[in-house]
């Protein structure tokens, strides 16, 4: 017997690779892959366990060591910059001793400079948020130019006269004046930069405003479904107001990366890559490039205009298909991952020996612990589960002597005989329950066979023409 007592005494493989039963070359290609850095094209019926590599060829990767940031370009917003820091660099930036220039509270910075960067109100002198359009004491218009005649006539434009920055002199520690920059903040609080600080921070990016699109602390492992551009490829967030300064949301903050993007230093995993159609070409450009820019993929959105360019992209693609749908596949993608990496057909059977027999307990108690909510399988539900796996061979492949490796299948029917040991309540899934198992795991070409003998008898029912007389019907 396999297992003496239950599949509670098999030993779980601690790599996820060694988990992966029966595809011996596809895994041993597939450490290559890994360690290489190669790209893998696996082409297999399914259940076979081709998702499954892929997320085991992730887990064999480091860390990744990159992380990604967009940054605002003040002379063009809609050209927003973008930063590749190492780990080091980008603690150490926030690790920065000293920010430039010195915080200092609104009240203490000359009235002229308060009143440009919207803190103090031009007739009644109150302080409120620069956010505030209208002073809460006296309802001024904050933004009102003070320097016409008409003052009271002649409005501005909504945050015509608000000011980020403004020149004006400022009283050093030793006694003297200098010319010196004053920049909005936040609570309350103006920055004070001297001219040497501003021009570093006119030079300098790392102090421009930024948005991490891709953190050091990421998943290796991206799996796209291809459903729309916007998914794959990153796109821009739509804001009615676009990117004005006041009402709307400044371009680099509505990046948003793509699958391609967020593969970055790990797997991108496309299952069914045939169903991507005219997508693929720009996996190919992705995979060549090593970047690949985000631009708004909608053409009446506000993003429309913006592009960013240099985002990197370099990923191992392991691709999945069928193997009817390889005439779906592009040639030039084909050809990228043969010069590049490897093309897999999975197999399908297995030799029915007692090593691959001790392979399918181990899948088995695998499926248990991954669901979590079924009992183990006693030594004869094994037992029954192998030699169904070996019926399964012999009606799907025409595989004499052999366990089948479509293994989705057999998962679901030992879940089902969980199912029905829990129901019950016993304590291990045994043989009968996965005999009764069988019974019901019928397929709904079996169930039409049973009950109308066939399609076009069972096509007749939708319109009521077909009259079912227990698992038996008559053309009425």
């Amino acid at each position: 017997m396999l297992v003496q007592s239950s599949t509670a005494e098999v030993a779980i493989p601690a790599s996820p690779l060694d988990r992966v039963i029966g595809q011996d070359d596809a895994v041993r290609i597939a450490r290559i892959a890994a360690m290489q850095r190669r790209h893998l094209l696996l082409v297999g019926a399914p259940g076979t366990g081709k998702s499954m590599i892929a997320q085991a060829v992730a887990s064999l990767l480091p860390r990744p060591t990159q992380e990604v940031a967009v940054l605002h370009n003040p002379e063009n917003p809609e050209r927003p910059f973008v930063e590749v820091s190492a780990p080091d660099r980008a603690h150490a930036r926030q690790r920065r001793q000293k920010p430039l220039g010195t915080f200092v509270p609104v009240n203490s910075v000359p009235v002229r400079v308060a009143e440009e960067l919207g803190f103090r109100c031009r007739r009644c002198a109150t302080i409120s948020a620069s956010s505030d359009s209208v002073c809460p004491v006296c309802g001024a218009d904050k933004y009102r130019s003070s320097s016409s005649p008409f003052d009271d006539l002649i409005y501005s434009a909504a945050g015509e006269t608000r000011k980020e920055r403004v020149r004006g002199q400022w009283r050093t520690a030793g006694g003297g004046e200098e010319i010196v920059v004053f920049e909005r903040g936040e609570g309350g609080m103006v920055r004070v930069l001297t001219e040497a600080e501003f021009s570093e921070i006119g030079k300098d990016r790392r102090a421009a405003p930024r948005k991490v699109i891709l953190p050091i602390d990421r998943n290796t492992f991206v799996q796209a479904t291809g459903a729309s551009e916007t998914e794959l490829l990153g796109d821009i967030r739509h804001d009615p107001y676009g990117g004005h300064p006041e009402a709307g949301t400044l371009p680099y903050l509505r990046v948003v990366p793509g699958a391609v993007h967020e593969a970055h230093q790990g797997v991108l995993f496309v299952d069914e890559i045939s169903t991507l159609g005219y997508l693929q070409r720009f996996i190919l450009t992705a995979m060549q490039e090593k970047k690949f820019p985000i631009t708004g993929r909608n053409p009446s959105s506000s993003g429309a205009s913006v592009r960013v360019d240099g985002v990197p992209c370099d990923f191992i693609l392991v691709a999945a298909l069928n193997t009817n749908d390889m005439s779906s596949l592009l040639p030039p993608l084909r050809n990228r991952i043969i010069g590049d990496g490897y093309e897999v057909l999975l197999a399908m059977t297995m030799p029915d020996n007692g090593e691959n027999r001790m392979k399918l307990a181990q899948f088995i108690a695998q499926e248990i612990r991954k669901d979590g909510k079924i009992p183990h399988a006693s030594g004869e539900a094994v037992e029954a589960l192998v030699e169904e796996a070996r019926v399964r061979a012999k009606a799907i492949d025409d595989a004499h002597n052999s366990l089948t490796l479509r293994l989705r299948g057999l998962s679901g029917l030992v879940k089902l005989a969980g199912d029905l040991a829990s129901l019950e309540g016993a304590p291990l899934i045994t043989a009968e329950h996965v005999r009764k198992a069988k019974k019901k795991a019928v397929t709904i070409e079996e169930q039409i066979g049973a009950r109308f003998q066939s399609w076009w008898k069972a096509g007749e029912s939708d319109f009521g023409n077909v009259k079912q007389r227990g698992n038996s019907s008559e053309v009425a």
